[in-house]
């Protein structure tokens, strides 16, 4: 990891706010999941950090990638746009999935092109692909218990498992290839059992489907939500992914293809954040510093993400619980209410916030007129 020492020197020459992405520690997570996920091919969900130098390494360690949008998905295709057309092709193929269920008429009419792998959860879906992309591959969407995720997506996408059967014939009868099944346990899961259920359920699936005489399914999806060591909370990934081989491969023949949409874990602890104090005030008796970085900017997560951020200050003193507030005139940027932090720090001294490097600086603005962090890389 990025020392303090390598942090203030970063710091000092490129300024702040900073967002630091550490390559060495995304070429380790990335090994870390393939390790206890042998059988897992890693699709990296762009969302979580769409930074074209993280694609770029993670393309290059072995990942395939989740995209959401056409955007996202040329991030990826830049990388590839030099192949040979039939050696691009297949790569498109087996390599990104186009995880988002629902689509716009212009989007599908692009992936077409492409003959992308994309998913659906529903019967107008199928309508629409079978009008703007029949060229595409299908993977249906299930909705699946989402109990302890910190970002609950079942209320949003999912087919429920009691029509998934109809509407993978439906697809089937409207000319189109359904070619598995995906779901998504809800972000940062750390209730383990929400994969257990999972793959259960799709288990069932494949075999209703088979049952009913729709045998061309070859792929499973498991999706994201493979949380990051945030705390110590977390319990560690090898227990998750013992778990996860024990009903995969007590389920699944070793014909079926697993797919996963690992984001949060591949990015979380890769970046760090350092910021400025910018002021300081005590108010009804409680000491505030005020940074030059906040949730319109890396910090957004915690609006967006659910998530709890822990700036830690370079400086050593006395200990007390703090409130961190961002730069803008908005009373909404509150980055902590309670933060045990050093009293004796002063305008000018550092803080830095690790383990945010994932939807955090996506989703900076420009509000209030204050501008997002500048990104630097490390160890490419």
């Amino acid at each position: 990891m990025v020392t303090q020492k390598q942090l203030r020197a970063l710091a000092d020459e490129h300024g702040t706010p900073l967002f630091v992405m550490d390559h060495d520690e995304l070429r380790r997570n990335y090994a870390t999941f393939k390790k206890y996920l042998p059988r897992v091919q890693a699709y990296y969900a762009v969302k979580a950090n769409p930074d074209p130098a993280i694609v770029k390494t993670l393309f290059e360690a072995g990942a395939s990638f989740d995209v959401a949008s056409m955007p996202e998905f040329m991030v990826v295709h830049e990388y590839i746009k030099d192949m040979p057309a039939k050696q691009r092709q297949d790569w498109i193929w087996d390599k990104i999935i186009y995880a988002n269920p629902i689509k716009a008429n212009e989007t599908l009419q692009e992936l077409d092109q492409y003959k992308a792998l994309v998913t659906y959860d529903n019967a107008e879906e199928i309508r629409k692909i079978k009008e703007y992309a029949p060229h595409t591959g299908l993977a249906l969407r299930l909705k699946v218990p989402n109990t302890g995720a910190m970002v609950e997506l079942s209320s949003k996408f999912g087919a429920a498992s009691g029509e998934a059967v109809d509407l993978i014939l439906e697809a089937d009868r409207a000319g189109l290839v359904v070619e598995g099944l995906s779901f998504h346990v809800g972000s940062q899961t750390t209730n383990f059992e929400n994969f257990v259920q999972a793959v259960n359920l799709a288990a069932q699936v494949f075999a209703e489907a088979k049952s009913r005489g729709y045998t061309r399914m070859n792929l499973l999806d498991i999706g994201g939500g493979f949380p990051a060591p945030y705390d110590a909370t977390v319990r560690p990934f090898r227990e998750l992914a013992r778990k996860i081989n024990a009903e995969i491969n007590r389920l699944f023949p070793k014909h079926i293809e697993i797919l996963a949409e690992p984001g949060r874990f591949m990015v979380a602890t890769a970046g760090t954040a350092v910021s400025r104090i910018i002021g300081k005030a005590v108010r009804d008796g409680k000491l505030c510093y005020y940074i030059d970085d906040g949730v319109y900017h890396t910090f957004s997560g915690i609006i967006f993400d659910h998530c709890h951020y822990h700036p830690r200050a370079f400086k050593r003193g006395p200990k007390q619980i703090c409130t961190v507030f961002g730069p803008t005139c908005d009373a909404l940027d509150v980055i902590s209410m309670a933060e045990e932090l050093p009293t004796n720090l002063q305008r000018g001294d550092l803080l830095y916030t690790p383990h945010i490097g994932a939807y955090s600086n996506a989703s900076s603005t420009w509000f209030n007129g204050f501008p997002p962090a500048k990104v630097v890389h490390v160890n490419q």
